[in-house]
């Protein structure tokens, strides 16, 4: 299954992505999961949640659960700095931030810089993964922040604002 398959084929002019960084990689997602952006604060911890859930912070009346993907993806230690910001967005009805080393543009991609996801013969899941962007000398990994957020591993997050 291809990209466009997977996403629904994207108009002429390609699809927009926030591209974010964790540790030395580069990552793209849907530019409509995202709420908005903002630095990191700190957030109230939840009791025996995995450690890659930071906790809740209220936005704006909303309750709203924290996850620190550098955590979730086992990348060395999260170093929080006035760089390092959180990416309100939208999935599946729900309003979830994900932590993230920093945002650095918007791009838009056409289904010829997109390449299929790698397949591994391993336990490691990448369903989330759609695909690798390309862009000159850059390569984007491209994820499904939906599929991510509401895999089983993550329901927990989902369900910490309930």
């Amino acid at each position: 299954m291809n990209y466009e398959q997977r996403q629904g084929a994207p108009d002429a002019g390609g699809h927009e992505f926030l591209i974010f960084n964790l540790g030395h990689e580069q990552y793209g997602i849907d530019i409509l999961k995202v709420q908005e952006i903002r630095g990191y604060d700190a957030v109230t911890r939840i009791a025996n949640a995995p450690s890659f859930i930071k906790g809740v912070t209220n936005l704006r009346g909303v309750i709203v659960p924290i996850a620190d993907l550098r955590l979730k993806f086992e990348l060395e230690s999260a170093v929080y700095d006035d760089q390092t910001v959180v990416v309100v967005l939208n999935v599946a009805g729900r309003v979830v931030g994900i932590v993230v080393d920093g945002v650095s543009d918007v791009l838009t991609l056409t289904a010829e810089q997109i390449r299929p996801a790698p397949e591994f013969n391993s336990t490691l899941n990448t369903a989330f993964i759609t695909g690798i962007g390309t862009v000159d000398d850059r390569m984007l990994i491209l994820m499904d922040i939906e599929k991510l957020m509401t895999s089983e591993e993550m329901a927990l997050m989902v369900g910490a604002a309930v």
